[in-house]
């Protein structure tokens, strides 16, 4: 068997191995938890939610233990299929665990702890989120809250979204309404669903549009059209960094995030902190309204916390953690991709659902085994325009703010 076949082989093989293992929606909160808890806290009497019970065990780890087992390690595409058949058998085991520090231990192997260090940093993962609460917290005190107040419900967005994007791909995307979802927005290759009952604002949408579809739906199309490693269309956890830090810069670029966003993104990081020292669900809930979180987005970011966790602290899920992770990571990698004149790394971020380390490592793979993407965003296109936002914000980093006045 040649080497195309042996890995178009073990690539779809871990497809469907991978294909019943869905981590955020096993560790969703039982149907109307966060309403639920809103009226026992308005009550004065604030009881927990619980969590949802599995509907089975978690799905066996046989077959990714077999395909990891059948990788030639030392051919670097066989290794990043190694590689993500271990990375999805972690998530079995977290699922297994749900509740216990082993529980807590996955997920800072999966996806970073906040105490781990930005890249490139000395810095903690929980000391830059304070520093830029800190560096915001004046200017958003500064800014009406209600100056850009506008509710848009759930299918105003998806009609929103489905304008902008009908054209785009060769077959359309749903927009789905889902009255169980703990964040606002969850996307598929296919698909977009959305929280109901929830207020969204127009900027929601750019938010959305640049984030959602624009980087995980057109990354998971991407990687499942791919002939060879079709196991680059797969959300495994191990890419869960790069893809939130991708799709976070895509909101940057594009002017879609606002101070709201990104306090709110540092927030997260914050009371995970606060809730690996030992913070309860109420004690987090309590903090979040303290910096200024209304009692809906508290209870919902409390929730993202607390999904199969142990919610008296301690043993959390901390995935919000790869967003200022993957952010600091994604862009710190694009002006290092431009400094040194190779717009092809640019390009490669979007073959599929991807780990920066992988774009290192099959650096001999790409165009033999891996192939073009297929959908590119229009930030990416346009590489004079992301030249420049990466050259001008590289030159900026060496000012320092303290040593100027603003007269």
């Amino acid at each position: 068997m040649s080497r195309i076949e042996t890995l178009t082989q073990l690539s779809n093989s871990l497809v469907q191995s991978a294909k019943g293992i869905k981590v955020l929606t096993s560790l969703s909160w039982q149907e109307n938890a966060a309403g639920a808890f809103l009226d026992s806290w308005r009550k004065g009497n604030p009881t927990p939610p619980l969590a949802a019970e599995l509907e089975s065990a978690a799905p066996s780890d046989n077959a990714l233990a077999t395909i990891e087992a059948s990788c030639d390690l030392n051919d670097p595409s066989a290794k990043l299929i190694a590689d993500t058949a271990y990375s999805y058998r972690l998530a079995v085991e977290l699922l297994r665990n749900q509740g216990t520090p082993e529980f807590y231990r996955i997920s800072k192997e999966l996806y970073g702890g906040s105490d781990g260090r930005l890249p490139g940093s000395s810095l903690r993962h929980r000391e830059a989120a304070a520093k830029l609460l800190e560096t915001t917290t004046a200017l958003s005190s500064s800014i009406d809250p209600h100056e850009y107040d506008q509710c848009v419900t759930a299918q105003g967005i998806a009609e929103a979204l489905q304008n902008e994007w009908s054209d785009f791909f060769d077959s359309p995307m749903k927009v789905i309404i889902d009255p169980t979802l703990s964040s606002k927005a969850a996307a598929s290759a296919t698909s977009i669903r959305l929280r109901s009952g929830t207020c969204f604002s127009r900027q929601d949408a750019a938010q959305l549009s640049a984030h959602e579809i624009g980087v995980h739906s057109l990354t998971a199309r991407n990687g499942r059209s791919q002939p060879v490693l079709n196991v680059l269309g797969l959300g495994a956890p191990r890419t869960t960094a790069t893809q939130e830090g991708l799709a976070t810069f895509a909101e940057l670029v594009t002017g879609a995030i606002d101070l709201a966003r990104l306090r709110r993104l540092a927030l997260r990081i914050c009371a995970i902190g606060l809730a690996e020292d030992g913070a309860n669900f109420i004690e987090i809930f309590n903090y979040l309204l303290e910096v200024g979180e209304t009692p809906d987005e508290a209870v919902h970011t409390t929730m993202r916390i607390f999904r199969g966790g142990d919610v008296n602290g301690r043993y959390v899920f901390t995935k919000d953690v790869s967003y200022l992770k993957g952010l600091f990571a994604v862009h710190t990698y694009l002006r290092k991709a431009i400094a040194e004149h190779r717009p092809e790394l640019v390009h490669r971020l979007f073959v599929g659902r991807i780990s920066l380390r992988d774009i290192s490592a099959l650096d001999e793979d790409f165009g033999e085994i891996i192939e073009s993407p297929r959908y590119l965003p229009t930030w990416v296109t346009n590489l004079p325009c992301l030249s420049a936002f990466l050259a001008f914000s590289t030159l900026m980093n060496q000012v320092d703010l303290g040593k100027v006045e603003i007269d």
